[in-house]
């Protein structure tokens, strides 16, 4: 929907089906309430996501046909969605899986340009569309003196992408845009590291690429990067490596770096002090679920930062000297700053969504809790309900200082 600040929606990988028979189903059990509850009189955004499986199917006319049907029927329009999770994200072990197939297999080349030619039929006419996609590959996957040459051939892939979004742009005049999502352990673990691959890889081998390929200028070149490879600002992310946001948003707007999305999310976070540890652990430990990595970042006292792939490794070393904080991977509930003992980083929320405020960086807010099958159970609540509460909690928010 529209707010004075950026469109907002929600992300539909909080729901499980993998198939696009499976999730349409979803999407027609809840969004039809969601809206009459959040926006009964305006339109309503969805930011939609897509298995490699379930892109394949609404890619025929037909089902496409159909789906564009319910949605002028429904009043809810599509500006947005997520290819980060290619396969399976629900009902089974996904951890690093998550980033299968990576950005160095061709696998994922065609699913993005295929995420890219539907979003260009659902897109409203004047909107510009966004895909947030993961960013390139699993760190842990690969020796560290192969990453220059990952970040090569991931980047050259990542401009296959661009030639088709360039196509897109020429023939149906429809900016479509691939909005890169650093992730704690990914090849891009932060803020700072997207930044250093902007400068270090993208620029040089984008413009000498798109000069050969497009006959354009380094002028122009720079220009069409700068329209299709954008950021996701992951909130949850950004806020599990402690980044100063208003400086991270600084150094975008110097370089032109667009943010294609701001994903609202909210990360769980502990503060020990000398007579909580046992009790912050045992807390911790309540999170500790099968299905997705739970990556933590600790904050020694010194400032310095120590890195876990996942929870288990964080609570076996649980009694590490000197520790201040632990921030951890798992999408909580944003409209819930405290439980009990522990926190979640809604303050990162409310900061990124200030600085929306007082100058936009960004069309399109997005909110991402996808875990709420597997928060402890006495968190759970019935998942209509939990979706408009959450896009309601935002609403407020942009509405009031």
């Amino acid at each position: 929907m529209q707010t004075p600040y950026g469109h907002l929606t929600y992300c539909s990988n909080i729901h499980a089906g993998e198939s696009w028979p499976e999730h349409f189903e979803k999407l027609q059990q809840y969004i039809p309430s969601i809206k009459q509850e959040v926006s009964p009189d305006k339109p309503f955004g969805l930011g939609l996501r897509l298995s490699d499986v379930a892109s394949k199917t609404l890619y025929q006319p037909d089902e496409l046909k159909e789906f564009k049907h319910w949605l002028k029927e429904n009043d809810v329009y599509i500006f947005t969605m997520n290819g980060f999770p290619f396969g399976s994200f629900h009902h089974t072990a996904v951890k690093d899986l998550v980033h299968a197939p990576d950005w160095l297999s061709q696998e994922r080349v065609d699913y993005t340009i295929r995420l890219a030619e539907i979003l260009a039929q659902l897109l409203p006419a004047t909107m510009e569309g966004g895909i947030s996609t993961n960013p390139f590959t699993y760190r842990h996957w690969h020796p560290k003196e192969e990453w220059n040459s990952i970040f090569k051939k991931a980047t050259l892939h990542l401009l296959h992408v661009v030639d088709a979004l360039i196509t897109i742009k020429k023939e149906k005049g429809i900016l479509i845009h691939i909005d890169i999502e650093p992730e704690p352990d990914g090849l891009l673990d932060n803020g700072k590291e997207f930044l250093d691959w902007w400068d270090n890889y993208l620029l040089p081998i984008g413009i000498s690429y798109l000069q050969d390929k497009w006959q354009l200028s380094s002028t122009e070149a720079e220009s069409v990067l700068k329209a299709h490879v954008q950021l996701c600002y992951d909130v949850c992310h950004f806020a599990i490596s402690y980044e100063d946001h208003a400086g991270m948003i600084h150094q975008l707007e110097k370089r032109g770096i667009k943010t294609g999305k701001i994903q609202i999310s909210a990360a769980l976070k502990g503060l020990f002090t000398e007579n909580n540890s046992a009790e912050l652990i045992q807390a911790f430990k309540n999170f500790n679920e099968p299905v997705y990595l739970h990556q933590v970042v600790a904050k020694k006292t010194d400032g310095t930062l120590l890195r876990y792939r996942d929870l288990p490794q964080a609570l076996e070393d649980s009694q590490h000297a000197d520790v201040a904080e632990w921030r951890a991977h798992f999408h909580v509930p944003i409209f819930i700053e405290n439980y009990n003992v522990l926190q979640s980083t809604q303050a990162d929320i409310k900061t990124v969504l200030q600085l929306q405020k007082e100058k936009a960086f960004t069309p399109y807010l997005e909110i991402e809790t996808y875990t709420w099958e597997v928060l402890p159970q006495d968190m759970r609540l019935p998942m209509g309900q939990s979706i408009s509460r959450e896009l309601n909690w935002v609403i407020n928010l942009l509405h009031h200082s």
